[in-house]
Parts: structure tokens; C-alpha cells; sequence
């Protein structure tokens, strides 16, 4: 054999590996952060830029969003809640009038000095986030209670330029989000619609997005800047042991009234400040359900968030009906995108099936329709599942309704595959070592708590490391019972309620 065909045989072995297969380089369980920094692009949900922290939202991505956002933006306009948009600048002054609000945001906002080669004379802030953009109009709109409750809602992106390094969707440094902000004439009104936000932002996660949340308190330590509360729909992912704050609902009491001066004149005629709210979330949310459901495969995508649920190849066979194959995929396609199912074909006559394939794991599409001669002799499809790769016959008289019951099941398989792994992950400790044993394996802790600010900053200065500090994830709403004379785990006080910690994103 000659050096010219060696070289040739070569060559033709790897073009044909690049035909039939991707692959990821990384494994999931081996390497988390390479794994899912290529999951992302791979599978076409973000293109790097050319600056650091800022990402390429792909179509596939912001599809996504979209169906998120569908969902979202009719709920709260039920709560009579109005869409607006405020400009993206802010007067640095305007930001610092709330200390606490710019303290927690100062080392990431970004400012604009010039204007082409001239310096400004007022550097203006990018919004990190937009109440001390929004208030001072809410003081010039507000005069009495009957212009309560004001309830405005904006869809936009926001910058913080954070430090270290950045995670597509995690923790970029623009990212997309909703935000809304709220303000009442009574505390109890505020209170009431800061739960029923956060049971909106538990069902984007668990009815569309697969991905089991706990809703709760964060602690003191981690309240938003400048409110009295946070609450929170916390996520946990068991490859890396790490909590993921999925989205949140400030109160924020009078705090942010009274430095901008939002007054009502009540029914009484007295003078008084509103209460107020401030809630998000974000393309966050997209990151998250990469890292629960992704495999070694790529994506996997719920099909209630897929832009294509059921992809159909045709398997053509040599001498075979190659023309009836083609014929059956494109009528298979249109009888489920007539019945509303989200399906394409992929005709492309350049790569083989099992190109085809790979590719279509790689972006997470639910159903897999596969149409050969032999099907369309037995009138039938081959159907295979993204999720755990069931594959299965189905009649073409009862495809419609059977891909439907599918599309359901899969969806509720991904949920419960993936509060199954989370649930597994809990352990519920009493002692601190008991606490540093469970920390060592990377679990979700459930222990009794003292509620004190010291010994919550004293926990995360003796669990520093390389790969960070432990730190409180919430207090859930759901609290287990607490016996009488229960021990704080880490201070032996009295323990006042039960509380998730462990590292965070």
C-alpha cells in the first residue's frame, strides 16, 4: 500500500466520523464547567463575542425566552400589572441615594465617561437594575391612594460587570430579564402579591422548564440591597453540589419610598409613604435547565420550551422507495404541525442519518421520528425519546394523539428524573460535623438555624476554599417541624427555623 493511500484511507476515515457523529469533548460527571461552557455552544444556544462576559443569544435561545415570556407577560397583566420601558441610564448621584442598594452593585455597575472623544461632565451609570431609575417618576405619579396600586413591568437587558469569571446565561455580564416594581398603599397588599410573583417565576421552572425549585427566604446576609426581604425560588445542581438563585421577589418596605420621596394622601387625607416591591427574572433561567437536563449527549430540552419538539429524517436504504420515504416524512410533518405539535423535517441529502442524529441530541429535541422503507411498508414510524433514549413503534393511524401523550410524558419524566436527583442530594444534619461531612459530598443541607447575621458570616469564613464558601440558599416557606429545644448546628443556640445552605453560583 502506497504512502498516497494510507494518507487517502486516513483522510477518508475522519471525514467519515465527522459525517456520522458529534461529540462532546467533555463529560458531564467528569469535567462540569468545560462540559457545559460546550453544551452551550455546541448546541447552539449562545456564539462567544468578542468581549468577555457578553454572549450571542442564538435564536434557538431566544426562542426560548419567548416561550417563557408568553407564558409570563399574560399572567401578571391579569394582575393588572402594565408593561412599560424606562431608559437604560441613570444618574450615578440617583444611584448612590439608597446606600444599601448601591453598595451591593458598585463594584459591578459600568459607566459611560465619553461621549466620542469629549469627556462627559456626569458619568452616567448602566442600569443594573432599575429602581433608582423607576422611583423618582413613581414620587411625580403618586398623589393619593386612588392612583394605588401602581404596577409597572418592564422587559429589557441590564449590565453588572462582575468580577472573575463569567458563565453564559449563569453569570454574564448583560443579560436579558423581566422586572417588575410595584408599589401599595398597605404593607399586607405588598406582601400578598410578592407570593403570588413567586409562585408565577415556581411554575416557569417547574411546568415549563422541568426543573424542581424551592421557594423561601434568603437570609440577611443575601437580601437585595435596600429591601427588607427577598424571596426566592432556589435551584440546585447535583453535578456540582452548587445552589442556583432562580428568580426573586423583593420587599422592599418604605425603604426606597422614603429616599425618593414617594408620598399618597390615604383616605384620611394623612400623609404617608407607599409600600413597595421589586421582582425578576432572567435568561438565567435557560442556564439552569442546561445544567439539570443536559447529558453527554448535549442539550435536552423539555418539550414545552422546545421550538422543535419532533424532528422526522428519513432512512433511505439502497434500491429503495426513496421517493415514498420522502413522501411519508413530509405528510408526517404536516399532520402534527396541523395538530399544533411543533415538528420539521430535515430533508438534507448531504449528511447521513446518523449525522442527522447526533445533531439533533446535540440540540435537545424531544422526539426523534425515524421513517425507513420497512416503516413505510408496515405503516408505521420509529420514534425515539431524547430523554432516555426509548425507542418504539407507532402506527400512522394513531400518530397524532400518541406523539401528544409522548410530548406530556417526557415532560413530566424530566421533572421527576431530575427532583428525584435533587431530592437524593438533601441531607438534614444537627451538628457541624455532621454539616462538614455533608459539605465533603456535595450536598444540599437542611439544618437548624440560630437566624443570626455573626454566625452566618462566621459559617462561610470557616468553610472558604478554592471552590468557595458555604452560604445560606433560603429558609423555605415549607418549614419541617422544630422540635423543642432543637440546637442550632453551628452555634449550639436556639435554633428558630430550618434552613438550606451550601455553595452557590
Amino acid at each position: 500500500m502506497t504512502v498516497d493511500t494510507i494518507v487517502k484511507n486516513q483522510s477518508g476515515e475522519k471525514n467519515k466520523k465527522e459525517e456520522t457523529g458529534l461529540k462532546l469533548a467533555n463529560r458531564k460527571d467528569e469535567n462540569f464547567g468545560d462540559w457545559y461552557s460546550e453544551v452551550v455552544v455546541s448546541a447552539e444556544l449562545i456564539e462567544h463575542y468578542d468581549i468577555s462576559g457578553l454572549y450571542i443569544l442564538r435564536p434557538s435561545a431566544v426562542e426560548i425566552w419567548e416561550t417563557l415570556q408568553a407564558f409570563f407577560d399574560p399572567e401578571i397583566k391579569k394582575m393588572n400589572v402594565k408593561n412599560c420601558y424606562f431608559p437604560m441610564f441613570v444618574l450615578e448621584s440617583h444611584l448612590k441615594k439608597q446606600k444599601d442598594h448601591y453598595d451591593s452593585f458598585s463594584q459591578e455597575v459600568a459607566l459611560v465617561t465619553k461621549s466620542g472623544e469629549s469627556t462627559m461632565d456626569i458619568p452616567l451609570a448602566i442600569r443594573p437594575s432599575s429602581e433608582t431609575i423607576m422611583y423618582p417618576y413613581y414620587s411625580k405619579w403618586i398623589r393619593g391612594h386612588r392612583d394605588l396600586p401602581l404596577k409597572l413591568n418592564q422587559w429589557c437587558n441590564v449590565v453588572r460587570w462582575v468580577i472573575g469569571d463569567p458563565t453564559p446565561f449563569i453569570r454574564s455580564r448583560e443579560f436579558l430579564w423581566q422586572e417588575g416594581h410595584s408599589a401599595f398603599a398597605t404593607e399586607a397588599e405588598a406582601h400578598a402579591e410578592a407570593l403570588e410573583i413567586l409562585e408565577l417565576y415556581r411554575r416557569i421552572y417547574e411546568e415549563y422548564l422541568a426543573v424542581p425549585v424551592i421557594k423561601g427566604t434568603k437570609s440577611e446576609v443575601d437580601t437585595f440591597g435596600g429591601a427588607v426581604s427577598t424571596n426566592t425560588v432556589e435551584v440546585f445542581i447535583p453535578n456540582t453540589g452548587r445552589g442556583i438563585q432562580g428568580a426573586t421577589a423583593h420587599c422592599l418596605g418604605q425603604k426606597f419610598a422614603e429616599k425618593f420621596e414617594v408620598n399618597f394622601e390615604d383616605d384620611k387625607r394623612e400623609k404617608t409613604m407607599v409600600w413597595q416591591n421589586s421582582w425578576g427574572y432572567s435568561t438565567r433561567t435557560i442556564g439552569t435547565m442546561v445544567m439539570v437536563h443536559g447529558d453527554d449527549k448535549g442539550l435536552v430540552l423539555p418539550p414545552k420550551v422546545a421550538s422543535i419538539q419532533v424532528i422526522v429524517i428519513p432512512v433511505p436504504y439502497k434500491d429503495a422507495d426513496t421517493l415514498g420515504t420522502n413522501d411519508a416524512c413530509e405528510l408526517t410533518v404536516k399532520m402534527l404541525c396541523e395538530s399544533k405539535i411543533r415538528a420539521e423535517l430535515d430533508s438534507r441529502d448531504n449528511y447521513s442519518p446518523e449525522r442527522k442524529y447526533s445533531e439533533w441530541e446535540m440540540k435537545g429535541v424531544p422526539l426523534r421520528i425515524e421513517i425507513g422503507p420497512n416503516d413505510l411498508a408496515n405503516k408505521q414510524v420509529s420514534v425515539v425519546r431524547r430523554d432516555n433514549g426509548a425507542k418504539m413503534d407507532i402506527a400512522n393511524a394513531d400518530l397524532v394523539e400518541e406523539i401528544k401523550k409522548l410530548l406530556i410524558n417526557i415532560q413530566q419524566n424530566m421533572f421527576n428524573v431530575a427532583k428525584q436527583k435533587r431530592d437524593e442530594c438533601i441531607q438534614v444534619v444537627h451538628t457541624w460535623d455532621e454539616f462538614v461531612e455533608a459539605l465533603n459530598q456535595r450536598k444540599m443541607i437542611l439544618a437548624p438555624w440560630c437566624d443570626e447575621k455573626v454566625m452566618e458570616l462566621d459559617v462561610k469564613e470557616r468553610t472558604e476554599s478554592e471552590i468557595g464558601a458555604v452560604q445560606i440558599l433560603c429558609s423555605p416557606f415549607d418549614q419541617p417541624e422544630l422540635l423543642e429545644g432543637t440546637k442550632c448546628f453551628a452555634s449550639d443556640k436556639h435554633a428558630k427555623k430550618w434552613t438550606y445552605w451550601g455553595r452557590s453560583y
